[in-house]
This record gives structure tokens, C-alpha cells and sequence, in this order.
């Protein structure tokens, strides 16, 4: 049911977009460079995005950042990392599905020894002892395997509470929310409560990470708008490259492998 709505949510919000969407007008032919930077920066319905951005940025300044904030003035570092890797260990299960989809055994297996060393040894997660021994984290997603299954991102979008996006991500967040056991596993409102609880925690903790990047791109850059158009794609495409380039042997799990050095 929580999955249904959450798939629910998602389809409203691409609704509202297409539905106030009003598109860049596409420079005539007549001007090549113009045309040139058009096609590379892919996002026809900019105006309808810069709308969202204002909206999604009020949101970010009444509540997300001065969450943050607190929630770096109250919790030592220590604490916050603590709280990081428990809701990544607990994101397993979603990260272990996109490893297989995704045809990478060796970070399959990766994510596992991750989650049995970081669950016992690292009680229930809350420290990375598996980075230690061998087993680094990595980043998946299911816009991360359909791009690796050959899907294009389509036009950059700018969608209402969930940010910077793309249609291949945006299906692809809906499907990791579906695919994730917490989304079904339970009943009743303790249990919603709960889920819920892990949802904030999480956008806290997420917000939090990038606060002094945030800040200073905000009060630097001449558009911040195109600057966090441009770092989300530049993300997203150095995840996915590194996803596509790990091509590590498949050896059992328990003996560890090194990352590969990212290519110059």
C-alpha cells in the first residue's frame, strides 16, 4: 500500500510538471551555436524547472537547511556518520537488487559481505567496519542499471520535493522505493510511523552532507539553477561511468578485491 502511494505521489508530481510545462523556445537554425548549446544542456522545459526550483528552494530554506543545522549543532560528527551508515546499511537490500540487475557480481557479492560484517560486527550498521576489510561502499540505483541497460536520461527535470531529475531516474527512484522490503514489510500505524521517521531522518541526514557545498554555490554562483543542473548531470554521470567501468572478476565473496583506480 505505502509503495502504491509513494508510485501515487511521483505520478502527480510528473503530472504538475507536464501539466504547467512551459518549454525553452529552441534558437532557428540560422544560429548553429545556439542550437549547439541547446541540444547539450537538454532541458526544454526549463521555465516550468526554474519554477519548481524556486519552490523546491523555499521549501529548503523554511525547513530542510534549518534542520540541518540543527541537527549538525546538536550531534557530534561521530554520531552523524553513525547515523549515515545505518540508514545506508539498511538500504541494502534495494542496493543488492540494482547489483544484479545490473549483471555486477563482484559488487553483488561486495554488498553483501558489507551487509553481514556491518550488521554484526558493525552493529547493525552503524559502523563500516566492511570498508575496512576490504569491501568498499559504491553507489546503485535503478536509473543507474537502466542506464546501463541502455536507457537514455531524457530532458533534465526539476520535480516538485524531489529535486534534480531526469525521466530515467525518476521512474528508476519510484522503483528502488518499490523494491525496498520496508515499503511492504508491515502494518498499522507504529510501522508507518516508522517508515516515515527513516524518510526524515534521511533527508536530514542527506541535506546535512551537502550543507557548506549548498551554501557556497548559493551565494557564489550567478545562476544556481543551471550550477545544480550541471553538478547533478556531472554526479550522475561519474556514478554510472564507474558502475560501467568496475569489471572486476567474479571471485567468492569473502575474498576482497580492490577498487579499481578511476581512469585519467
Amino acid at each position: 500500500m505505502r509503495a502504491v502511494t509513494f508510485s501515487k505521489l511521483l505520478l502527480s508530481a510528473c503530472l504538475i510538471a507536464s501539466t504547467v510545462a512551459a518549454c525553452a523556445t529552441r534558437p532557428p537554425a540560422s544560429d548553429p551555436a545556439a542550437v549547439a548549446e541547446y541540444e547539450e544542456t537538454n532541458d526544454p522545459l526549463e521555465p516550468t524547472n526554474r519554477v519548481f526550483y524556486v519552490i523546491n528552494n523555499g521549501i529548503d530554506t523554511v525547513l530542510l537547511r534549518p534542520a540541518a543545522q540543527a541537527y549538525r549543532f546538536v550531534f557530534p560528527q561521530p554520531v552523524r556518520n553513525g547515523v549515515h551508515n545505518l540508514l545506508s546499511n539498511l538500504s541494502t537490500p534495494v542496493l543488492l537488487g540494482n547489483d544484479i540487475l545490473s549483471a555486477k557480481p563482484r559488487r553483488a557479492g561486495d554488498t553483501t559481505m558489507r551487509f553481514l560484517i556491518n550488521s554484526t560486527v558493525g552493529v547493525v550498521g552503524v559502523f563500516d567496519v566492511a570498508k575496512d576489510w576490504g569491501y568498499p561502499a559504491h553507489d546503485a540505483s535503478f536509473g543507474t542499471t537502466l542506464a546501463l541497460w541502455g536507457l537514455p536520461e531524457g530532458p533534465f527535470l526539476f520535480l516538485p520535493v524531489l529535486g534534480p531529475s531526469n525521466p530515467r531516474d525518476a521512474v528508476g527512484f519510484g522503483v528502488d522505493t518499490a523494491m525496498d522490503p520496508f515499503t511492504w514489510v508491515g502494518q498499522g500505524a507504529a510501522v508507518t510511523a516508522l517508515n516515515w521517521s527513516r524518510y526524515a531522518v534521511s533527508a536530514v541526514d542527506q541535506r546535512e552532507r551537502v550543507l557548506d557545498a549548498v551554501d557556497q554555490i548559493k551565494k557564489t554562483a550567478l545562476d544556481p539553477y543551471a550550477t545544480f543542473r550541471s553538478l547533478y548531470r556531472q554526479h550522475r554521470a561519474s556514478e554510472i561511468e564507474e558502475a560501467r567501468n568496475d569489471t572486476r572478476s567474479t571471485v567468492p565473496v569473502w575474498f576482497p578485491q580492490p577498487t579499481p583506480a578511476p581512469k585519467r
